[in-house]
C-alpha cells in the first residue's frame, strides 16, 4: 500500500515559473540572451538617432 504523501507528490502539478527556476541551463541562456538583445537593440536605436555628419 502506498503512503498518502507519495500520492500527493505524484499528482501535484508544478507551476511553469518553478520549472523555469529549476532549470539552470535555461536560466543561463536567458541571462545571456536578454541583455545581448536589449543592448543590441539599444545600440541600433542610438545609431539611427545620430544626425548625419556635416561635410565641409
Amino acid at each position: 500500500m502506498t503512503e498518502p504523501s507519495e500520492i500527493d507528490v505524484t499528482e501535484e502539478k508544478i507551476h511553469p515559473i518553478q520549472r523555469l527556476m529549476d532549470n539552470p541551463w535555461l536560466l543561463l541562456l536567458l541571462g545571456v540572451l536578454i541583455p545581448f538583445i536589449s543592448y543590441t537593440a539599444w545600440g541600433w536605436i542610438e545609431l539611427l538617432m545620430v544626425p548625419p555628419a556635416q561635410l565641409p
